[in-house]
């Protein structure tokens, strides 16, 4: 079985399905981690991330970007002293698709590779 964390994201157009609840619901089990949330009217997953100092966010933060510049898909991120939040969701379709979830599970193997360094 093939983890989230190893799939790429796939191209989404305008008009793309989002995620019915129930493939949202199974999809979630694989990133317990994550809420999902209306933010600025829009369902997102979010996820904050608790660092001890501000350079460790700010590098967490330049790997997040560098995944999304290869996978395509970009998330809202704020970066402050100790703590960085993410936000996943898909842009042209306004709200969740497989690939936040895909994108979310990839995030979390970056925070648990950069504890381990």
């Amino acid at each position: 079985m093939e983890h989230l964390y190893e799939k790429h994201c796939e191209a989404c157009h305008m008009g793309a399905p989002l995620v019915t609840a129930e493939e949202s619901s199974e999809l979630l089990l694989k990133v317990p981690a994550w809420k999902r949330e209306f933010h600025e009217g829009v369902e997102k997953l979010i996820r904050e991330f608790h660092f001890v100092e501000f350079k460790d966010a700010f590098n967490f933060t330049y790997k997040i970007a560098t995944l999304a510049e290869r996978e395509k898909h970009h998330p809202s991120i704020m970066t402050e002293w100790g703590k960085v939040t993410v936000y996943w969701w898909t842009h042209k379709i306004n709200g969740l698709h497989v690939n936040d979830f895909i994108m979310a599970a990839k995030t979390d193997m970056i925070a648990k590779l950069s504890a381990k360094s």
